[in-house]
């Protein structure tokens, strides 16, 4: 059953109302994500500002105690609550010099099929490194920076295919898994925000080696990284101490080192090692930051049930101007849309499956690999469905929408079983997607 919708005058909305359209596009408002909660009399001001009218998902305004998402803060740290009683520090709206527009100038079955070998090749540079640092010996960056290169030659070409290479793929080493997701997460917000070539690979590099600290710190404590005493505390976060002490005199730039340096520095203040705010933390730490906060969120761990992304999602706006710029938290909602690539769905017909890419345009609908039929049954061969093209032009009760994103390990819903190379196979994406 289809979700029902109201209209209802923008003056008449109230707190905890579901806004699931407008009166006018999404991209010709400054929201970035279609469809959201009202927190705040400050949302619903917003909301004025450019519209006339709404229309309210009546189900979701019915379940929101229900559906609001729980803070996971690492170290039980914040507030679910906007703002949850810290403070909020407003500045003037990032300046990227000279921004680059790109298009995306490949299908994503092709780039896919370039780019299946650069992950595990970023893994045995990160793993090299580290045996490397940890030794004492004089670290090669040669070859973790050529894999940085191919990466960011790669999101330029087709962002989707590395978000669903390394959303998809086993890793064997937790450490290697963050830095890499990270890498390809802030790779993919800077790709949006415009950064040049040239500072993509910055930011890369930095988001590939910001863990190596890590590696100096006991098995235990990174097995508990979410659940360590306040002495723990203290020495997990001299990782970042560490790790930009194994790479002085390594020959990187001063933009590779504040990445690594700053990365886990937070908007307000509240960050650390040094507890700088604003713009005293550089752009590329800032974005590397919030990619790693996000991968942080939806990675699964031994230790706890990690969120779904659409969850992490609403968690980041929430957290606008509090721990990450509020327009940073727009661009990087944007650029990998409220159902990132990889994310297990469940739509609104019954059918199961995986977020294959998304348009900036309709957020909500994205392309998704349907796995099983509307009794969760695995279908014999896997389809995509692109739901702003199944939608477009049809009324409201007949649309086909995401109405949940499933935890990730959903029984039925294994992506280590399809093959993304090319290699013909019961649910090979390859040949299910036409470039």
């Amino acid at each position: 059953m289809g979700v029902q919708q109201k209209k209802v005058a923008v003056h008449d909305l109230e707190v905890g109302m579901f806004v699931s359209d407008l009166d006018r596009p999404w991209h010709q408002t400054p929201f970035p994500i279609q469809g959201f909660h009202i927190r705040s009399q400050e949302d619903v001001r917003a909301l004025v500002s450019y519209c006339k009218w709404v229309m309210v998902d009546v189900a979701e305004a019915r379940e929101i105690s229900e559906s609001r998402p729980v803070t996971r803060h690492a170290f039980g740290k914040g507030s679910s609550r906007r703002g949850g009683g810290r403070e909020q520090l407003q500045l003037p709206p990032l300046s990227i010099r000279e921004p680059v527009s790109y298009e995306s100038v490949t299908s994503l079955r092709k780039e896919m099929k370039t780019s299946k070998q650069l992950l595990d090749d970023a893994e045995v540079a990160l793993d090299s490194l580290s045996k490397a640092l940890v030794t004492g010996d004089v670290a090669d960056l040669k070859a973790i920076a050529t894999v940085t290169s191919k990466m960011v030659s790669s999101v330029i070409r087709q962002p989707d295919a590395l978000l669903w290479l390394s959303r998809t793929r086993a890793h064997d080493n937790y450490l290697y898994r963050h830095a890499l997701n990270t890498a390809v997460w802030a790779l993919v917000c800077g790709r949006h925000l415009g950064l040049n070539e040239g500072l993509l690979n910055h930011l890369g590099l930095g988001c590939l080696l910001s863990q190596v600290g890590k590696t100096a710190l006991p098995a235990d404590m990174l097995a508990r990284e979410g659940q360590l005493t306040a002495e723990e505390l203290v020495t997990y976060r001299g990782y970042v101490g560490l790790g930009v002490q194994m790479l002085d005199g390594s020959g990187l730039s001063r933009a590779v080192l504040s990445v690594v340096q700053g990365h886990r520095e937070r908007h307000n203040g509240s960050g650390f090692p040094e507890g700088i705010r604003g713009d005293r933390i550089p752009l590329l730490a800032k974005v590397a930051g919030i990619a790693e906060f996000f991968e942080s969120l939806i990675a699964p761990r031994d230790h706890a049930e990690p969120m779904t992304p659409a969850r992490a999602v609403t968690l980041l706006y929430e957290m606008r101007n509090i721990e990450f710029q509020e327009d940073l938290v727009e661009n990087f909602i944007q650029a990998i849309g409220i159902y990132p690539t990889g994310s297990l769905v469940e739509l609104t017909d019954g059918q199961r499956g995986i977020v294959v890419s998304h348009s900036p345009e309709r957020r909500l609908w994205p392309q998704v690999m349907v796995m099983t039929d509307n009794a969760a049954r695995p279908l014999k061969t896997a389809k995509i469905i692109d739901l702003a093209r199944y939608n477009e032009g049809k009324e409201a009760a007949n649309t086909i929408r995401i109405r949940d994103c499933l935890p990730h390990g959903t029984e039925g819903l294994d992506p280590s079983h399809y093959d993304v190379t090319g290699v013909e196979s019961r649910w090979s994406l390859s040949r299910l997607i036409s470039g």
